[in-house]
């Protein structure tokens, strides 16, 4: 099969032809149709996430290890194909997505709490596991999803993490009425139809100058777009911060109103600076969002479609994975990129 593998981190993919995989007990052989190209394709490649995936935090004097990447790796976990063989969850030539998550033990106590998002001995799409980028993938059929019908391949693949991941921090805000999204990139662009669709308002903060980003806000359905770096028309009774960038997180808390959430959205952000208390105080409150569960993607494929979200998407071909990287670095995708791979 056709594939682009990672093979060091900070180098580019490498264009291969591997052996076609062959699924496992329990597992399921998808023909890939589309790939989408994540932020945290990105942090894979310049092998920044070692930190944020280790397992739990070593005690004062104890060591800790980062945890690497499976190398050489075929990246991608928004991977949207057809059952080509393996596992009895799903029929032969069902469209299905495989998306981040992808094992868990199923018995720590992350797991037997609801939490299987947190779990210490998860195992990643695009990570651990080969993903996307490439003709042929495997999966354990218990975590890969359905894809509702009526999306094409290209514009379902964004759902599988820009979607589920925004999904996942749009519930931590609660019943926020006025919402900030920072940075308005791939999730942002779904997180802003689902809460429109909720009765939310939307404000869009993005770089100075970003005006295609700015009007994507805009049209669907933000009711302002402006600087992240400026005030706020209103301010904030949650926000959402998808942008890696730690300051932001400080420039939202001061256009928050008391009681409010700021959602830390990212696999990966650069250090927060230091602020001053009073920003946090009156019961505001910063969090993280870490992966998903399964449940997230059950309950955001059957929202979709009622929404209904509609993706805005810029496509290329699998060999021109590394380009599509560096315009998403660049940030020059309008929505969310993906990769046509096959059509198998």
């Amino acid at each position: 099969m056709r594939a682009m593998v990672l093979d060091a981190a900070r180098q580019p993919l490498r264009p291969a032809d591997l052996p076609d995989p062959e699924p496992g007990p329990g597992q399921v052989l998808v023909s890939v149709s589309a790939c989408g190209v994540c932020r945290t394709d990105l942090h894979v490649v310049d092998g920044e996430l070692g930190s944020a995936l280790t397992h739990e935090r070593a005690l004062p004097g104890r060591a800790t290890s980062n945890r690497s990447p499976k190398l050489p790796l075929v990246l991608g976990h928004e991977v949207v194909g057809t059952v080509a063989g393996g596992g009895e969850r799903f029929a032969p030539g069902e469209r299905i997505g495989i998306p981040w998550l992808g094992w868990t033990d199923g018995e720590c106590r992350y797991c037997l709490s609801g939490r299987e998002n947190l779990c210490d001995r998860a195992l990643f799409t695009g990570y651990d596991l080969d993903g996307g980028y490439a003709e042929l993938a495997v999966a354990d059929e218990r975590f890969c999803v359905a894809i509702p019908p009526g999306y094409p391949d290209e514009q379902a693949a964004p759902l599988l993490c820009a979607g589920l991941i925004g999904y996942r921090a749009l519930t931590m805000t609660g019943d926020a009425e006025r919402l900030g999204l920072y940075g308005f990139g791939a999730s942002a662009h779904i997180v802003c139809q689902v809460a429109r669709h909720e009765g939310r308002r939307v404000f869009a903060f993005t770089r100075d100058g970003d005006d295609a980003a700015q009007s994507l806000a805009l049209e669907l359905g933000a009711e302002w777009a402006g600087d992240s770096a400026g005030p706020a028309p209103e301010p904030l009774d949650a926000a959402i911060v998808f942008a890696p960038v730690g300051e932001l997180v400080p420039a939202a808390l001061r256009v928050s109103a008391k009681g409010a959430v700021v959602v830390c959205a990212g696999i990966h952000m650069s250090d927060i600076p230091s602020f001053p208390y009073e920003l946090l105080w009156g019961e505001r409150a910063v969090r993280s969002v870490a992966n998903l569960t399964r449940r997230d993607a059950e309950e955001f494929m059957a929202l979709a479609p009622h929404v209904p979200v509609r993706t805005e998407v810029e496509t290329s071909p699998l060999a021109e994975a590394n380009e599509v990287l560096a315009r998403l670095r660049a940030g020059e995708v309008r929505g969310a990129a993906v990769l046509r791979v096959s059509e198998r």
